[in-house]
């Protein structure tokens, strides 16, 4: 059985008459594929849960690896019923068959999302990072701690993969808010600019 670290987090949900939103952020691996699920309210974010799909188990059957991750997916759709999809492009690597792996775990992540009908948006791993912590080439801790800030959650090191796919999920909310005023943030700077009572106390 595929091996699947998880965590949920409980929040109260605020009452708000804007459009409620959820997006599934994909960080796609074929060792490790992280995910994150946040439900937007106006201008409240709260974590839904997020975690990683280990695939190292299957040793060198790719295939195999890759129906994983397909069902995997599919089954955090159909448990959470998003209504986007935010994936992380893979990164550019010297290295062919790299990225081809890596091409192949994107493309049957959203394969689920198409079978599913979510609308998916992409971006590059580049993009996120500056989303979130106003560097593109910021290191994964420091997407962590900011992650941690933005959400007000504590994220454990053993999640570092799955604050990939929340990164992702987060980094879409910044680029399409709510459809209501059709406002958008260009990252972290800017969210604090509109919500000044989110800024870290720290």
């Amino acid at each position: 059985m595929t091996q699947i670290i998880a965590n949920i987090v409980a929040k109260p949900t605020q009452i708000s008459t804007s459009k409620e939103r959820i997006i599934l952020g994909i960080d796609p691996g074929t060792v490790l594929t992280g995910y994150g699920i946040i439900k937007v309210i106006g201008n409240q974010v709260e974590v839904i849960s997020y975690g990683t799909l280990e695939l190292g188990k299957y040793g060198e059957d790719h295939p195999l690896r890759l129906k994983k991750i397909f069902e995997k997916v599919l089954h955090l759709i159909d448990q959470n019923n998003p209504d986007e999809l935010a994936i992380e492009a893979p990164f550019y690597s010297k290295n062919v068959q790299a990225m081809l792996k890596l091409g192949r775990a994107q493309g049957v992540a959203m394969a689920a999302g198409l079978y599913r009908d979510i609308p998916i948006f992409e971006y590059a791993p580049r993009k996120i990072k500056q989303s979130i912590t106003g560097k593109g080439n910021a290191t994964k801790e420091q997407v962590l701690k900011m992650l941690e800030n933005i959400l007000e959650i504590k994220i454990e090191s053993r999640f570092m993969d799955a604050s990939d796919g929340l990164a992702a999920a987060v980094c879409h909310y910044f680029q399409k808010t709510d459809s209501a005023n059709t406002k958008s943030y260009s990252g972290w700077k800017a969210f604090l600019a509109e919500n000044p009572d989110r800024k870290s106390k720290s």
